[in-house]
């Protein structure tokens, strides 16, 4: 188990937010490990959990797994009280590999960087330094997706929940339900026994037919739909 650090003497102040506890504290011991300027000052498995520790520790960095104890898209719903809020944190996005809607919408979200799960935890370490200097930390593959995506670029938000989710054929609604479940667009093609190409026509129809521009707006607008649990209710 970690050692949380509480002393006031370290330069950059961490929190560790992670599905799980363990997970989070292996994580904190990687990144503290032998370095004087990180101090991991918490760590949280849900929202709420963060949320608050944020609001008490007010650290300057937080790592955020995409995926918390609430559920595989908790994370981005942390980015936006960050966003509401005039917390000097910075937010670091970790996230289980580098799909384009992931990395899009967690600097849409706010995260000055991402960092995908599959790299190495000791290079954690100095991605929390350079976005501590002010910098961003992205793979060019990262860059390439962000580059790609500014033409149309708008504000990440949540949506309410009614409007045009009677739209939906069963299909689409069974395609959403499964990203909300935290599926990448490949998983969802092998588990309905479609294309990856079919897949992302469905999502497009679903995009404008709900207003949505993104794999995170359309997930948090799920969560908030009874009906995309059971489709044969639309």
């Amino acid at each position: 188990m970690s050692q949380l650090a509480t002393g006031f003497h370290e330069s950059i102040s961490v929190l560790i937010a992670d599905a799980d506890s363990m997970s989070a504290h292996l994580i904190a011991d990687e990144i503290a490990r032998g370095r004087h300027d990180i101090s991991v000052v918490s760590v949280a498995n849900t929202c709420a959990e963060t949320i608050y520790e944020l609001e008490r520790k007010q650290p300057n960095i937080a790592v955020i797994n995409a995926r918390l104890d609430d559920g595989p898209l908790a994370g981005y719903r942390v980015l936006q009280h960050l966003q509401l809020m005039s917390y000097r944190t910075v937010a670091i996005m970790m996230i289980p590999d580098s799909e384009r809607e992931l990395v899009i919408d967690a600097f849409r979200g706010g995260a000055r960087g991402v960092f995908c799960r599959i790299q190495p935890v000791k290079m954690l370490s100095k991605c929390i330094r350079t976005v501590h200097d002010g910098q961003v930390w992205a793979d060019s593959q990262d860059l390439h997706f962000v580059m790609e995506f500014l033409t149309r670029l708008k504000p990440l938000r949540q949506l309410k929940p009614g409007g045009g989710i009677s739209r939906l054929t069963p299909r689409e609604a069974e395609v959403v339900q499964l990203l909300a479940e935290g599926m990448s667009t490949k998983e969802i093609s092998l588990k309905l026994q479609l294309t990856e190409h079919t897949v992302r026509n469905y999502l497009s129809n679903v995009y404008d037919k709900l207003g949505v521009s993104s794999r995170v707006e359309l997930a948090l607008y799920a969560v908030t739909r009874e009906e995309l649990h059971d489709p044969s209710r639309i």
